[in-house]
């Protein structure tokens, strides 16, 4: 029977069960086997999107998910709330592309326990894992400095709210330019994100919506108060396509 010291010492050096969320294949499976090469580390599960990712949890039980933000289906971010309401243990790492402040916030309210980029070296993804499974969080330099920069315009909100449609709040601040009819390159200048950034964030709120064009989405986001309707004008919106039209988000 070991003793309390070394049960302790048993438990301080068990290797870290993780979980790799990525809907990119090639980079998951990459990630995948680096991590499992790393001694203190044990790669449980991976999985290409949300949903199955919060039942990788519930069946394997990890320490860490590694999670993206931009996934098909349930999003990063939904999938968090997810697992840390099916979980409460399980810490959650987030690991994107996305440098975007709003989505950052979101990530953190929503109980990620740290945030890196994908170009972050391994050594430091390993570290940020060891901190989630220590309760800590590590961010990347760049993204706390975003993240304070965010808190200090516009302050630290109360809590996070439900959102309409299960709508994010970068969502419904694309829904809102979408509705005054504004094309993806406004978009992602008025939002300082890139086309294909805004391009995903339409994608996501037309599925959530349960439309096919962004005219419905439009019209259905007026209609039930989802977003203010636009003031008047002499051309009107400028929606690329009629409202019974299927195209491209």
């Amino acid at each position: 029977m070991a003793t309390p010291a070394t049960g302790d010492r048993a438990a301080t050096t068990r290797r870290t069960r993780v979980v790799v969320v990525d809907d990119h294949d090639l980079f998951r499976a990459g990630l995948c086997r680096l991590l499992g090469d790393e001694p203190a580390i044990h790669v449980v599960g991976d999985a290409p999107d949300g949903e199955r990712a919060a039942g990788l949890v519930t069946a394997r039980r990890p320490d860490v998910v590694v999670m993206d933000i931009h996934l098909p289906g349930m999003s990063g971010i939904d999938a968090t709330r997810a697992i840390r309401a099916l979980a409460p243990d399980t810490a959650v790492l987030m690991l994107t592309v996305s440098d975007d402040e709003d989505e950052i916030l979101e990530a953190v309210l929503a109980g990620a326990s740290g945030y890196l980029l994908k170009d972050a070296p391994l050594p430091e993804i390993v570290r940020a894992i060891r901190c989630a499974r220590a309760g800590q969080a590590l961010l990347a330099p760049a993204v706390a400095a975003s993240l304070v920069a965010r808190v200090r315009r516009q302050g630290w909100p109360d809590g996070p709210e439900p959102p309409a449609h299960g709508l994010s709040a970068r969502e419904c601040a694309v829904l809102e330019l979408l509705v005054a009819g504004r094309d993806n390159t406004e978009i992602g200048r008025h939002l300082h994100v890139s086309p294909s950034t805004v391009k995903h964030h339409v994608s996501s709120v037309l599925e959530k919506l349960g439309v096919e064009n962004r005219v419905q989405a439009a019209v259905l986001a007026v209609r039930e108060g989802i977003v203010a309707a636009p003031a008047p004008c002499v051309a009107g919106p400028r929606w690329p396509e009629a409202a019974g039209a299927r195209s491209a988000p």
